[in-house]
């Protein structure tokens, strides 16, 4: 499968930098979930294992030029070709792949519909077991945060799991360089004139070491003020 980007209706691009103990589960429950999809992982010079699980389960992968994971999808899309669908998913294991067929049948099913986003925030959400309170907050003052100053109204704007039709991705360049990427990503499927629909996914505890600190959240809020300025 390496290499077919353009002969795949489905590309999977994941964000990396040091995940050994996840890229291997993530890639592996997609792909039981997922037909003949082609797997990008864009490393950001991982120090462990991480590009050589990934290339051993016939991922490609392409290494970043600078650092962030917003430089990471920013590299990806201009691998995407002719993908028809474009699912963007965190390389920690926390987001179950079970959700991404339902996700994009919604895509199918209705055109108006840009993306689609996993909602770790309902009922089947538990921050005892997979975030700390302090992150819960974070987030929902985000949320509330791009709901007053942007329009757009979701439970779970940060998330890390979405799936997005690939034409609506065509020409855009993103400006974020960090975790801020998703805020802009909201925005700009918005701004086509996209809906956004999210659905109830569960979430799980991340295999490795968390990336997202609480200091990521200040340039979060800045993106989303900026975003409302263009």
């Amino acid at each position: 499968m390496k290499g077919e980007a353009s002969n795949s209706d489905i590309v999977v691009a994941i964000a990396a930098l040091n995940e050994e103990k996840g890229i291997g589960p993530t890639i592996e429950e997609i792909r039981f979930v997922l037909n003949n999809a082609y797997f990008l992982v864009v490393d950001g010079r991982s120090v462990d294992k991480t590009v050589e699980i990934a290339k051993n389960l016939g991922a490609d992968v392409v290494f970043q030029k600078k650092k962030g994971k917003g430089e990471a999808i920013s590299q990806s899309i201009k691998k995407l070709d002719n993908a028809k669908y474009v699912v963007f998913i965190d390389a920690d294991f926390t987001y179950p792949a079970e959700y991404i067929p339902h996700m994009i049948e919604i895509l199918e099913d209705m055109p108006e519909v840009g993306m689609v986003v996993g909602n770790r925030f309902n009922n089947k959400f538990s921050f005892r077991n997979a975030m700390n309170n302090m992150f819960y907050l974070g987030n929902r003052l985000l949320a509330f945060a791009q709901h007053v100053v942007n329009g757009i109204k979701l439970d779970d704007p940060l998330s890390g799991l979405r799936v997005v039709k690939g034409t609506v991705l065509k020409g855009w360049k993103p400006r974020s360089k960090g975790f801020d990427i998703e805020a802009e990503l909201n925005y700009y499927i918005e701004r086509k004139g996209y809906r956004i629909v999210e659905i109830p996914i569960h979430y799980r505890r991340r295999w490795g070491e968390k990336k997202l600190k609480l200091r990521h959240g200040f340039s979060i809020l800045n993106r989303i003020i900026a975003e409302s300025l263009i």
